[in-house]
């Protein structure tokens, strides 16, 4: 499965943006899925993941409150609601297994590059 992101810009602190995730290739349908991201100089961590079947969801706890991961059957959506400067980052999504963020089923897309000014 090809990943393919968009919904990116740049905004100020205390912003929103709305980050989508379609699969160009393939489909996502029956797996969990995750958003990541990567700052500069920084490893590529998790910030968020939902189930195959929506019912269960993780954020990690710099965006707890802030961030929502949601998907419908085609999508997977990252709402991002007071974005702060450490926000800045590209973002990728990609298909994993539940809560085993070191393996990933789908290809690595592009990204879609978030940018928070103070």
């Amino acid at each position: 499965v090809q990943m393919a992101e968009s919904g990116g810009g740049s905004v100020q602190a205390g912003g929103s943006l709305r980050l989508s995730c379609a699969a160009s290739r393939g489909t996502f349908s029956e797996y969990a899925m995750a958003w990541f991201r990567q700052a500069p100089g920084k490893e590529r961590e998790v910030v968020a993941s939902i189930s195959w079947l929506s019912d269960s969801t993780y954020y990690v706890d710099s965006v707890k409150g802030r961030f929502t991961i949601s998907r419908d059957n085609a999508k997977v959506y990252l709402q991002m609601n007071n974005l702060k400067s450490e926000d800045t980052a590209i973002y990728y999504c990609n298909a994993v297994p539940w809560a085993d963020y070191d393996h990933t089923f789908g290809s690595w897309g592009q990204g879609t590059q978030v940018t928070v000014s103070s």
